[in-house]
């Protein structure tokens, strides 16, 4: 039997368990193997029958006193029911159905019972327990993700048998020295220890050995990456003063900006088409850098494309890029699904003919419709919106071109380099001068009236504000949570009668989502009641407050986003975090958020606090999914893994020299949108 035999080949696995293995991705032997175990019943610390936790799973080491006779309740029910004693108190063992399950009491010694206890102080029961031998010689049972039809039991005895049949074939990929300096176990010990460990120890020593493959081969695999895409640039530009560019500013580049411009530059200059990530934190100037890089390319004679998430945004940015890129005689424009046919054709002339240099846009950008003269930048802005793919599309209307993404989500350094591995990063610390910091309050429920009536003197004095709040409906039925239509509606006819108020919410149609933004934009709209819609938003300069309810329910680097929604503009700003469950850990939270507007230090803590899991939500878009490794694993086990694989990839990029690194990558990322085909 090999790794790659069909599942079929192992005892019992007929064509219809093979149907059910199939459902949840298990085709073969080798597969099986992988689908490593949801957690574990630990039978090594059993506790006496009188000492079981009522309505509780709890673990007893027993005998056999009585097997009673099964009783037929009705038809198609009978129940098995069967005594069992740790010599000073008895158990009731309750099974329905299963006579098979019943006949396991019939043997001598003694058994370790699993299950929920039941009943009261002077009658104990246990439903269907998961049952092993006393002197069984693992006493900790694997618990597996299940279908219907397919037990945990089979489950069980099927990799017990791969592991028997080709457990010794199980390749390990990892140099011995790469082992031995990070005291890893081998890959064998690893995957039989995962599905039957036999002590705790074991347990830890395979997570390290799996985790530490999963952060290893996504950094090798990022790397293999950024070379498999270092085809010859077609767009090897020359070098150009940015002198003029930055002169025409209204205001000055920061240092950071600076940089990042100067990286970028460098990068077009070279043979190879740029790969680059501008990270900067809410506010840190990204569009300007991203101008600049505009104004680069249509000096060298190309043409530019942003494509952004939304028409607003789109529209945003199209403001923006023509303000600095006009008046140095560069010709913009603005290409969104809304244009009208007439509107949309004599802006496609004019990307077909190359007078227009410049252009931003949504997925118009990408339709079959729209050819570029010479496209040679492509820009995208929150490039965790967009697909792999699309962005793809939008490369593959130049040739080879040059790629910036741009993101306001600040990760810590090592995350990013992790994450974003096939692309080199320039980080926007620093914020322009005149961006107003945000002063933030965390308070209780209990001052909402007077936080509304702050925002209502905000009102008064011409400013505009928005109140977030986490849902639409009240779909989780949780009573305590404001639904945002109710809400809207509430405050429309209460604390905000004689305010105008508008409501933006995710189950918005895109057009009605650009209508309530615009409408809040133009100043129509006082107080916009929305949904974390509007982390990723529009420059409203006159928005000056924010209210977000239910600021527990938001991970600090959202609440950062969210907040980074006002102080756009020359007015003081504030953010005031409401709470109506005000526990240790929540205070810890608001604390940090109300003490630095620093959103790298704030992703950190973050970070710590929740784990990579809610932290990226859908930010990992794209990526092999991880089952072992954490993002937030402590930064010496995340450096250790990265220095092992840049050992490997500062002699060997393409790993020539490791073939079977080669096949791990390939095998990893084969089921990532980030396929390296």
């Amino acid at each position: 039997m090999t790794l790659s035999d069909p599942i079929t080949n192992l005892k019992g696995v007929g064509e219809k368990r093979a149907k059910l293995y199939k459902k949840i991705g298990i085709e073969t032997v080798g597969d099986l193997l992988d689908r490593f175990p949801r957690g574990y019943i630990d039978y090594t610390s059993p506790v006496s029958i009188s000492e079981t936790v009522l309505n509780e799973y709890n673990v007893i080491c027993c005998t056999v006193k009585q097997i009673m006779q099964p009783a037929r309740i009705r038809k198609g029910l009978t129940v098995f029911k069967i005594i069992v004693t740790d010599s000073t108190d008895d158990l009731t063992v309750v099974i329905y159905n299963n006579p098979y399950a019943a006949d396991v009491f019939k043997a001598d010694g003694e058994f370790l019972l699993y299950g929920k206890v039941t009943g009261g102080f002077t009658r104990r029961e246990m439903n269907s327990p998961q049952v092993i031998r006393g002197d069984a010689d693992s006493k900790i049972l694997p618990l597996y993700h299940l279908t219907e039809g397919l037990t945990n039991p089979m489950i069980i005895t099927n990799v017990k048998e791969a592991i028997s049949s080709v457990g010794h074939l199980l390749v390990d990929y990892m140099p011995r020295e790469i082992l031995s300096e990070n005291t890893l176990c081998t890959r064998e010990y690893a995957v039989e220890n995962i599905h039957f460990p036999m002590d705790d120890r074991a347990i830890i020593l395979a997570k390290k050995r799996l985790a530490f493959d999963e952060f290893f081969f996504l950094r090798l695999g990022m790397s293999y990456l950024k070379n498999h895409q270092r085809t010859k640039s077609s767009f090897k530009m020359k070098s150009v003063s940015m002198a003029p560019f930055e002169k025409s500013l209204p205001f000055e580049l920061t240092n950071a900006q600076k940089k990042a411009v100067s990286e970028i530059c460098g990068d077009m200059l070279g043979g190879f088409p740029m790969n680059r990530l501008v990270q900067g934190d809410v506010g840190s100037g990204k569009t300007a850098v991203a101008a600049a890089a505009c104004y680069f390319a249509a000096e060298n004679g190309c043409q530019a494309a942003l494509m952004a998430p939304t028409e607003i945004l789109a529209a945003q940015h199209f403001n923006t890029l023509s303000a600095m890129l006009e008046p140095l005689g560069i010709k913009t424009a603005l290409l969104t699904g809304s244009l009208s046919v007439k509107e949309k054709n004599a802006v496609r002339r004019g990307l077909k003919s190359g007078e227009i240099q410049v252009v931003a846009g949504t997925h118009a950008l990408i339709s079959k419709a729209t050819e570029f003269s010479s496209l040679a930048l492509v820009i995208t802005d929150e490039q965790h919106r967009f697909g792999v793919n699309q962005r793809a599309m939008l490369a593959d209307k130049g040739a080879n071109p040059h790629k910036l993404v741009m993101s306001a989500t600040p990760i810590p350094r090592t995350l990013a380099l992790m994450i974003y591995g096939d692309l080199d990063i320039s980080v926007l610390n620093e914020l322009p001068k005149g961006r107003q910091p945000v002063d933030t309050f965390a308070v209780t429920g209990k001052l909402r009236e007077r936080a509304y009536g702050f925002v209502r003197k905000q009102l008064d004095e011409g400013r505009q504000g928005y109140i977030v709040c986490p849902l639409i409906t009240d779909t989780e039925g949780d009573s305590e949570l404001i639904a945002a239509e109710k809400y809207a509606e509430d405050l429309k006819n209460g604390a905000f009668k004689d305010y105008s108020v508008g409501l933006l919410h995710g189950k918005m149609s895109p057009a009605e989502k650009d209508e309530a933004m615009q409408r809040f934009k133009d100043g129509e709209t006082a107080l916009l009641v929305a949904t974390t819609v509007v982390e990723v938003g529009v420059d409203v300069p006159n928005a000056a407050i924010m209210v977000i309810e239910n600021s527990d329910r938001f991970g600090l680097s959202q609440l950062h986003q969210l907040r980074g929604r006002v102080g756009r503009g020359q007015y003081k700003s504030y953010c005031i975090l409401i709470t109506d469950n005000p526990t240790e850990e929540t205070r810890q939270r608001l604390k940090i958020i109300s003490s630095t507007s620093d959103g790298f230090k704030i992703a950190e803590e973050d970070l710590k606090l929740r784990g990579s899991g809610d932290f990226f939500g859908d930010r990992q878009h794209g990526l092999p999914p991880l089952k072992f490794a954490e993002m937030s694993s402590d930064r010496e086990f995340l450096n250790a893994c990265q220095n092992a694989a840049k050992k490997i990839t500062d002699t060997d990029p393409m790993l020539e020299n490791h073939p079977k690194l080669l096949e791990a990558v390939l095998k990893m990322f084969e089921c990532g949108e980030n396929g390296l085909n």
